[in-house]
């Protein structure tokens, strides 16, 4: 069922019935370990050829590690720098942003 939601996404932006301004997709796999939801991200990143971006997220289990990800809010040191992710979608728009693990990260 997953794979048919992203196939049907990625056919109907293809097909031009998409908004060029929007990302294709956005999708949540969620289910036990090893069903296969980061490889089925590895292998449509590949498929499309373009770039993969992942984040493990268990290394930001402490709530002030998750500033490294979207940066320093306003006031603190840094807040004029991007955040790993920010920084990473700002110079590859168009890649798959994997997010792996993200039960483990702060709430």
């Amino acid at each position: 069922e997953a794979i048919e939601t992203i196939s049907t996404a990625i056919k109907m932006a293809r097909a031009g019935l998409g908004d060029d301004k929007k990302p294709i997709g956005s999708f949540l796999f969620a289910g036990p370990t090893g069903v296969g939801k980061t490889e089925v991200t590895r292998q449509l990143a590949k498929s499309l050829g373009i770039k993969l971006i992942r984040f493990d997220m268990s290394e930001y289990m402490e709530r002030h590690t998750v500033s490294r990800l979207i940066g320093a809010p306003p006031g603190y040191v840094g807040y004029d720098q991007g955040g790993l992710l920010t920084d990473a979608v700002i110079q590859d728009p168009h890649a798959i942003v994997l997010l792996d693990e993200i039960e483990k990260a702060h709430p």
